[in-house]
């Protein structure tokens, strides 16, 4: 089984760009999709329905902002919407399909760089989906949470790492964020299979950051530890672009 995770930094725009031919090419069994930026009935969803995708979307109540979907050729046995949380969910950050034996989310964390109201409401938003997952856990114990962290883990997963203290993104409370999630029962997919420098899956359009490469990665799937065995392999599509982002794929045994 093949689950890839995009953010697309709007649906509309990555499909102007074929990516409905990619995702006929590369063929996952489960596409985990970030910032739509599109209302449910702004996405055209038959396109995906004929390469014979179940599509489910959950979009931000602001228009043009933020939302989440996942595409999936397995139907899965039930759609959750949000995180339970009133104050998160209108922002169309979660949605989780559950299928035998395992769940797989697609989530969309905060970004906290246009200043300190965004920065605390990251903060908040971590904390509580730290505790979420937790909970979660008990009732499912095979997660596999795929999306849009908006944190770079260690310094090997951003460049020039030196110049990057005090910036949003790569702050220490972050970071410390995503090592206490890991330890909590969670697997980085791709460090599993890849421990080497300069593997990112985002770049700033400004001054060419993609093509000299200074880019971060902030894109994960994470894998319950439960589910380690079944962990087959993991990459970064870094040549593929519809976005400022590229895909990241997990793949997994039956």
């Amino acid at each position: 089984m093949k689950i890839i995770s995009y953010n697309l930094n709007g649906i509309r725009a990555a499909l102007s760009k074929d990516l409905v031919g990619w995702l006929k090419a590369e063929n996952p069994d489960i596409l985990c999709i970030q910032e739509t930026k599109a209302q449910p009935e702004q996405i055209e969803s038959h396109l995906f329905e004929e390469l014979g995708y179940h599509c489910y979307w959950h979009s931000a109540v602001k228009k043009g902002y933020s939302g989440v979907g996942i595409l999936t050729k397995i139907k899965p046995n039930k759609i959750y919407i949000g995180v339970d949380n009133p104050e998160f969910d209108v922002e169309g950050r979660a949605i989780r399909a559950d299928f035998d034996g395992f769940s797989v989310m697609s989530t969309y964390h905060p970004s906290g760089t246009t200043g300190t109201v965004r920065q605390d409401y990251k903060m908040n938003w971590l904390n509580y989906f730290h505790g979420y997952i937790q909970e979660l856990k008990k009732e499912i114990p095979n997660l596999i949470i795929a999306g849009d962290y908006n944190i770079c883990h260690k310094p090997i997963d951003i460049n020039k790492p030196e110049k990057k203290k005090g910036v949003s993104g790569f702050l220490p409370e972050e970071r410390e964020w995503v090592s206490e999630f890991i330890a909590s029962g969670f697997i980085d997919s791709f460090r599993v299979f890849d421990q080497s420098a300069e593997k990112y899956s985002w770049w700033s359009y400004r001054a060419g950051s993609r093509g000299k490469n200074l880019g971060w990665r902030i894109d994960y799937h994470m894998v319950s530890e439960s589910l380690r065995e079944k962990l087959k392999g993991a990459s970064i599509l870094a040549d593929v672009v519809h976005s400022d982002h590229c895909p990241i794929v997990v793949e997994m045994v039956d």
